[in-house]
């Protein structure tokens, strides 16, 4: 039995105007999925319980069925578990964004323009963090160069108890009332700009016509996270295949291979092709389950390109969706496929939702009529199915 998530992250919307009045998924052309829905079960899911912050880590953590009100101990300590950063029980660890500030001279007055820098190649990234280390690391506190825009910070010996704003909740404002209220983390912030306003990488990028990553953003913070690997759990072998550390390093607590794919950017200018052929390599070299994350649709989203959110949607289908199920259908053993985001980011907010979600299980040995004409948020919440707790999700998939 082989079994598979593609996971697309943010695609759930709210209807937008210049769509028509449409969400992403309804306006999307998406063939392979829509034909999967007519004969799956189709419904809606809640990935972020109440009290939780409606992130990728808490959703993510979720669908990977991991009940997040009992595992979830921040983002950022995941991602530091895929960086292969050591951690202490004692410690705290950051997300640490470079991120693109306006030029207004009291850096409580600057706006936030841009969270990723104009999504920042990783190797210009990881220049300006390993500056920032040198110029601002001690013995207490660390900085680690990560992926693109996504950076780590470990503060050794601190108490999580840390209440911060994630960048891409802030687009285009003011940051002064979002700015931190530890000192220590807020002179930090202030002297990374002073450090990357004119480095090097940043004057070339200016040149360019790119955003400048003029400074950091320190959020995301969390400690060690202690969770069953899927082999303890369900029994079962499977792969990880993401540009994102965060999702990398769930793989990674799951026990689960995680594949590196060249090219995957995290963004509408990924590699599908390469995810595909990694997913169905996976299952064909003995792997039962593998786990595909796709980061367009969330960050398409989150910077509002509508056109790039639908054009995300339609390439999941036919360069992901489709060799995928193609695969599986040739296989000669059934198989099961899960398709869902993992939160709403709808482009209106250009934020997380904690809202529910449309999934699609579709399952060789038992397909289903759902009466659903395509896969979409009002074709999933016509049936009127509703799964309340995210986690228990994956056991369907399973057969649990």
């Amino acid at each position: 039995m082989k079994y598979v998530v593609i996971l697309a992250d943010g695609a759930a919307d709210t209807p937008v105007k210049e769509l028509g009045g449409k969400t992403p998924l309804e306006a999307a052309s998406k063939p392979v999925i829509d034909a999967l829905a007519k004969n799956s079960e189709v419904g809606m899911v809640r990935t972020v319980p109440d009290g939780l912050p409606p992130g990728s880590d808490v959703a993510n953590l979720a669908v990977f069925g991991y009940d997040p009100t009992k595992y979830y101990t921040g983002r950022s300590p995941l991602e530091a578990v895929s960086m292969n950063v050591p951690l202490k029980l004692s410690d705290t660890t950051f997300r640490t964004n470079v991120v693109t500030l306006s030029d207004a001279p009291n850096y409580e007055d600057k706006v936030m323009l841009d969270y990723s820098s104009d999504e920042i190649t990783t190797e210009e990234a990881r220049e300006l963090i390993k500056y920032i280390n040198e110029n601002l690391g001690t013995d207490e506190y660390e900085f680690f160069g990560g992926f693109s825009y996504r950076h780590l910070m470990v503060w050794h010996n601190k108490k999580n108890d840390f209440t911060l704003t994630p960048p891409h909740d802030i687009s285009d404002r003011v940051i002064g009332e979002y700015l931190p209220k530890d000192e220590t983390i807020l002179a930090l912030m202030k002297k990374s700009y002073e450090l990357l306003e004119n480095h090097p990488v940043n004057v070339s990028r200016r040149e360019r016509g790119l955003n400048p990553a003029n400074s950091i953003w320190i959020w995301g913070n969390g400690t060690k996270p202690d969770i069953p690997t899927y082999a303890e759990k369900f029994g079962i072998k499977g792969a990880v295949v993401s540009a994102v550390d965060l999702i990398k390093g769930i793989g990674c607590c799951a026990g689960l291979d995680v594949l590196e794919v060249e090219g995957a950017t995290g963004n509408i200018n990924t590699n599908f092709d390469g995810k595909a052929e990694a997913a169905v390599n996976a299952l064909k070299s003995g792997n039962d389950f593998v786990y595909i994350h796709l980061e367009a649709p969330d960050e398409a989203g989150h910077r509002h390109e509508i056109d790039n959110k639908v054009r995300a949607i339609e390439l999941i289908d036919s360069k992901i969706a489709a060799p995928v199920l193609n695969y599986l259908k040739g296989c000669g053993e059934d198989y099961s496929v899960l398709i869902m985001p993992d939160h709403p980011t709808p482009l209106a907010t250009r934020t997380h939702s904690s809202a529910p979600i449309p999934y699609l299980l579709y399952s060789s040995k038992e397909p289903r009529h759902s009466g659903c004409g395509s896969y979409t948020e009002a074709e999933a919440q016509k049936t009127g199915l509703f799964v309340e707790n995210g986690y228990t999700l994956i056991n369907k998939l399973f057969g649990i």
